[in-house]
C-alpha cells in the first residue's frame, strides 16, 4: 500500500460489489487539501457506496483507498475522527432541542460535558441557528435541520466534510444561505466532498468534480473544462408546432452544419457556437420555429450528454 499523506483523499482503482452487481468499478480519483470535490450521477451510478467507502462505514471490496493517508479498513477509528459526515437524511434526536443534540454527539469524541455547550453556541451561531438552541427539532424548517445536521458534522473541527445530497428538498432561499456556509468552511481550509443531484450546485461550489455513470468515472475535471470540452458554447432551444417540414429542416441544416440535436417532448435542443447565426440560417433556410430560446451550456447539458436523459430509479 503506498502513501500519499499530503492529500487528504486518493482512491486508486476502487471497487465495491454487492454479490455479483457491481456498484463502483474500479475507479481512481484524488482530492487536494481545502479543495471542494463534486461526486456526480444518475441514481444507482455508485455516488453513495463511494461515500460509505470513504467515510469507512462500507468495506472496499478491491483496488486502494486512502484517506488522510490512513486505510479505512486497518484505521476507521483515526479516520472518523477528522471527518465529519453529512448523510443524505437528518439523523437527528426529536426529543431534544437544537443546543442538546449537539452537546451529545460531542460525548462521542471524548469532549467533556462541561465544555459541550460553549462548542454547541458557537456552531449553532456559526449555522445562523443561534435564537434556536432551545427550540426541540421537530418544529425546525427543512431548512434549519439541515443546517443542524451540518452543525452536528462539524463537532469535531473535522478536516474534511462529506456531504451527501445537502440541499435536495430545501427551497432557494434555504440552499443559498447553506451554499454561503460551506464557502466559509472552505475559506477556512476544510475540504469538502459532496455529492449532488443539482448542476446549479456543483458549479457554484465544486472546484473539479468527476461524474460518474454504471459504477464508472465518466468525466473529470473542473465545471468549466468538462462544459468545454463536453459540448457548445451555446445551446439553442427551439419549439415547433406539429408541422413535419420544419423538423426535417431542422434536420437538414443540424445534419449538415455537423451539429448534435436532442428532441425533447415540447422542443428541439440544439447545440451550437453560434446561436443566434444557427438562428438566422434556419429560417433563411425554410425552418420558421414558433419559439426560440438562447441560452450558454452549462454542467446540465454535459451531464445529460454523458449520462443520457432516461430516468433511472
Amino acid at each position: 500500500m503506498w502513501a500519499v499523506v499530503d492529500r487528504p483523499l486518493v482512491a486508486e482503482g476502487l471497487t465495491k460489489h454487492f454479490g455479483e452487481f457491481v456498484a463502483v468499478d474500479g475507479i481512481s480519483f484524488s482530492v487536494e487539501p481545502g479543495q471542494t470535490f463534486g461526486v456526480l450521477g444518475p441514481n444507482g451510478a455508485g455516488k453513495s457506496s463511494t461515500m460509505k467507502m470513504v467515510s469507512t462505514v462500507s468495506p472496499r471490496t478491491g483496488g486502494c483507498l486512502q484517506v488522510f493517508g490512513l486505510d479505512p479498513e486497518t484505521d476507521g477509528r483515526q479516520i472518523r475522527s477528522r471527518l465529519g459526515v453529512v448523510p443524505q437524511e437528518d439523523i437527528l434526536d426529536v426529543d431534544l432541542t437544537a443546543r442538546e443534540n449537539l452537546m451529545i454527539y460531542q460525548r462521542y469524541f471524548g469532549v467533556p460535558w462541561k465544555q459541550t455547550r460553549a462548542k454547541a453556541d458557537q456552531l449553532l451561531d456559526f449555522m445562523q441557528l443561534g435564537d434556536r438552541g432551545d427550540s426541540k427539532v421537530e418544529p425546525l424548517s427543512g431548512g434549519m435541520k439541515r443546517r443542524l445536521t451540518i452543525a452536528r458534522a462539524l463537532v469535531n473541527d473535522p478536516e474534511m466534510l462529506l456531504l451527501d445530497e445537502p440541499t435536495t428538498g430545501l427551497d432557494p432561499q434555504a440552499r443559498h444561505l447553506l451554499w454561503e456556509r460551506l464557502y466559509r468552511l472552505k475559506e477556512q481550509g476544510v475540504t469538502l466532498l459532496l455529492t449532488t443531484h443539482y448542476m446549479d450546485e456543483a458549479e457554484q461550489l465544486a472546484d473539479r468534480l468527476v461524474i460518474m455513470d454504471n459504477g464508472v468515472i465518466v468525466a473529470e475535471g473542473s465545471p468549466s473544462e468538462l462544459i468545454s470540452k463536453h459540448t457548445t458554447r451555446e445551446v439553442v432551444e427551439l419549439r415547433f408546432d406539429d408541422d413535419e417540414h420544419n423538423a426535417a429542416g431542422l434536420a437538414q441544416v443540424a445534419s449538415e452544419a455537423g451539429l448534435r440535436i436532442d428532441e425533447l417532448p415540447d422542443r428541439h435542443l440544439v447545440y451550437a457556437n453560434d446561436g443566434d447565426a444557427l438562428i438566422t440560417h434556419l429560417r433563411a433556410s425554410g425552418v420558421h420555429p414558433l419559439g426560440t430560446y438562447v441560452r450558454r451550456s452549462s454542467l446540465e447539458d454535459v451531464f445529460l450528454t454523458l449520462t443520457g436523459r432516461s430516468l433511472v430509479e
